[in-house]
């Protein structure tokens, strides 16, 4: 299968011609994936598709949006077993586009859709990046562990040091006899 990387693009021409994008990539092909996953799950497919429109409001401004899909999984460890867990990973998000940072802060807390900036050369490839980092769970584990969780820890020693008599126990011996 031939992958495709999302590409760089004008947001407001994508928007104005209501374009269409996707395609199937592979993980190693983002840096900050490969960092967290220490190289595993390189081979991986991302599948994403981003949709872009041009809307006009009841106020007669005009914004660009862009739908965005992903659709990816990774192999983590289960932080109850210690197993490999595979955990799919799904994303489907709106965001709008505004002309600033400093308009996206403005508004972001006045909203409920997700802010970006415009721009001529969008990195569509680091907000597909961004969404799968997002999306992974803070806490992976399967639903039910495929084997028994161990739920008490020992130390092979540890029976031994129990044994020992405590160095002070005949010193305590002695002042308790005077």
């Amino acid at each position: 299968m031939e992958t495709q990387h999302p590409p760089r693009i004008d947001v407001r021409k994508a928007a104005q011609s209501g374009q269409a994008l996707s395609g199937c990539d592979v993980l190693s092909n983002y840096k900050r994936l490969v960092e967290l996953f220490q190289g595993q799950n390189a081979d991986t497919l991302v599948e994403w598709s981003a949709r872009f429109d041009w809307r006009v409001h009841a106020d007669g401004s005009h914004s660009a949006w862009l739908l965005l899909t992903v659709r990816t999984q990774a192999t983590l460890v289960c932080q109850r077993c210690l197993g490999e867990v595979v955990v799919p990973i799904e994303v489907s998000r709106g965001f709008r586009f505004v002309a600033t940072e400093a308009a996206a802060q403005e508004q972001d807390d006045l909203v409920e859709e997700d802010l970006l900036v415009i721009s001529s050369a969008f990195d569509l490839a680091e907000l597909v990046e961004d969404e799968v980092l997002l999306a992974l769970p803070l806490v992976p584990r399967h639903e039910v562990c495929p084997q028994p969780v161990i739920m008490a820890a020992a130390d092979a020693d540890f029976a031994d040091v129990q044994n020992t008599p405590h160095p002070f126990a005949a010193l305590a011996a002695i002042k308790n006899r005077s």
